[in-house]
């Protein structure tokens, strides 16, 4: 048993996915038991439940056989399944677990506690809690940890302050969040990762017109990466913008567009980061650009 873990809530996973695995690991780090990993019956599903449950020293349980052998003890369950799952899997789990005094909260950025109204009505206290973090395949492998991460957290008082306190025990920061929010927020989640990956997508292929490959690209690229990254955190978006653009230089921003006028989808990513960059971010000869690339669009129109 690690240290302190006979006086944290006992807790089960519902899902086994990239979320639920990061989850586990850094909870189990942080002290906590986990009592079991809740998964459907299929194959895949129950495969990748065990090889979590495992990890983190818990057992594998199909959700069809929840309430057919020892019930869970555990006081917090945590769905961590699609958005599209969260609600029907609340009324699948409503009858299968004795909800009174316990805690259900649901890991989505997009949807509220409120996907969680099955449970509440057994006598949960619901919450969503959502890391703003990004997840892929082998993540929880690795020695990346929830530490510092944002986590907005909603829902009733009991189950917030449950969620509170875990995502602190994990090094998390626990933040508060209006429900009306929520579709905002994670709108602003895909501009920090998602879409920031479409971008790096589409620079590679820009790259492929100098003549770089995508491999060589990513390798030539990471530098300016990293140094945009530390000057935007150092300065904000306004102290890290370089470029023609805050130096006012319309030529070369003409240039870019007639190279790209081959690549469709890159010009148009190109115009509307130079329309964002003008609006939010410091330049010079904001006219004569914005004059260039409403030019620029209206000829590519007229040419469809």
């Amino acid at each position: 048993m690690l240290p302190g873990m006979a006086e944290k809530p006992r807790i089960a996973l519902v899902g086994a996915g990239n979320v639920a695995s990061a989850l586990a690991v850094s909870l189990r780090r942080a002290g906590y038991a986990i009592e079991a990993v809740v998964a459907r019956s299929n194959a895949a599903s129950l495969g990748k439940a065990r090889r979590l449950a495992k990890q983190v020293g818990s057992r594998a349980i199909r959700l069809a056989d929840l309430g057919k052998s020892r019930p869970l003890r555990a006081a917090v369950i945590w769905l961590c399944v699609p958005d599209s799952e969260i609600a029907r899997a609340a009324r699948a789990l409503s009858d299968k677990i004795a909800w009174r005094r316990k805690v259900a909260l649901h890991s989505s950025g997009a949807l509220t506690s409120e996907e969680l109204a099955a449970l509440r009505e057994r006598g949960a206290a619901v919450a969503s809690a959502h890391p703003l973090m990004t997840f892929v395949r082998g993540f929880a492998d690795s020695r990346a940890s929830l530490s510092g991460v944002p986590f907005a957290i909603e829902g009733d008082a009991r189950a917030v302050r449950a969620a509170r306190a875990m995502v602190a025990s994990m090094g998390g920061e626990a933040c508060a969040i209006r429900k009306e929010h929520k579709a905002a927020y994670h709108a602003w989640g895909m501009f920090a990762s998602p879409l920031l990956d479409a971008l790096l997508a589409t620079t590679e292929r820009v790259a492929g017109f100098a003549g770089v490959g995508p491999k060589e690209a990513r390798r030539r690229m990471i530098p300016i990466l990293r140094q945009t990254l530390a000057n935007y955190e150092e300065r904000g978006a306004p102290g890290a913008f370089s470029g023609p653009i805050v130096r006012g230089d319309v030529e070369t921003v003409s240039k870019h567009l007639k190279v790209l006028r081959e690549a469709p989808i890159a010009f148009e990513v190109y115009v509307a980061l130079a329309r964002a960059a003008l609006e939010y971010l410091p330049a010079r000869e904001k006219k004569a650009i914005r004059t260039l690339l409403e030019s620029k669009l209206s000829a590519r129109a007229a040419h469809r």
